[in-house]
């Protein structure tokens, strides 16, 4: 079995500064005492559950080299235990398989899969979504409304996709800044979602998924690819579908173009 282009995602704070976390082709960061300790105090999940999803990472990307061939283009992100797949497969049934081969992973509240049927991306598109994800947290990061540790950031193809364990108004805000950056074809909400209360007396995290249960069909949905007017099309033998209410990922519709 030949090796699949995987690479599993972390992501590293310093203290008062958010240092670019590892995307598509790079190697997971090691975490060092200081900054991973630093890491920990300001993150919403415990200690614990950051642990837990760097080893869920690890093991995904395990469990993903030996079904994918090496066409595949996957990385895998878990916030909280809630997995996200993103990249590319050359075919539906190998972003089939490898949904399926993740499930098997303990202790895991979901699986999202947002992998694209198409070809892997390119290098340049990779540098490309490397730059876009450092100016989305520089725009986090200078919002004064927003705690920008509070969310995990991942981009592919210049889609923007979006986790944390965040409040509906923490949600539409970042989500809503993230739209107006140039450059950025999609926005999707990949939230758990905390009431005022659980987070003002940091109750333990929620197991929902933008209000949906994690463990209902409906959270473990991909994202629908809802066309915006900021969007370019989607590249051809990627499936989409309408957006609908009921669908626990969510896509931030864009601002209109400017002339």
């Amino acid at each position: 079995m030949k090796k699949s282009n995987w690479r599993p995602r972390a992501s590293l704070w310093a203290t008062g500064l958010m240092v670019v976390g590892a995307l598509a082709g790079c190697a997971p960061l090691v975490l060092g005492t200081a900054a991973g300790g630093a890491f920990m105090a300001t993150d919403r999940r415990t200690s614990g559950a950051q642990v837990e999803d760097q080893g869920i990472e690890i093991k995904a990307a395990n469990r993903l080299r030996d079904v994918l061939s090496d066409r595949a283009h996957v990385n895998v992100t878990s916030y909280n235990r809630l997995l996200l797949l993103t990249g590319e497969a050359p075919t539906a049934e190998q972003r089939a398989a490898a949904e399926k081969e993740v499930r098997g992973i303990e202790n895991l509240a979901g699986v999202v899969n947002e992998i694209a049927v198409m070809p892997a991306s390119s290098v340049s598109s990779r540098a490309n979504d490397l730059l876009l994800a450092t100016k989305v947290r520089a725009t986090l990061v200078d919002a004064p409304d927003l705690i920008s540790n509070a969310y995990k950031v991942v981009v592919e193809r210049g889609e923007v996709y979006m986790m944390g364990l965040v409040t509906e108004r923490e949600a539409k805000r970042a989500a809503e800044l993230t739209s107006t950056i140039k450059g950025v074809r999609r926005v999707v909400k990949v939230f758990q979602i905390l009431t005022e209360d659980e987070l003002a007396n940091k109750l333990p995290a929620p197991t929902r998924l933008n209000g949906t249960p994690l463990n209902s069909p409906a959270a473990s949905a991909p994202a629908s690819a809802a066309e915006t007017p900021a969007a370019t099309p989607a590249a051809t033998g990627v499936t989409t579908t309408p957006l609908s209410p009921a669908d626990p990922v969510q896509v931030q519709p864009l601002p209109p173009s400017q002339p």
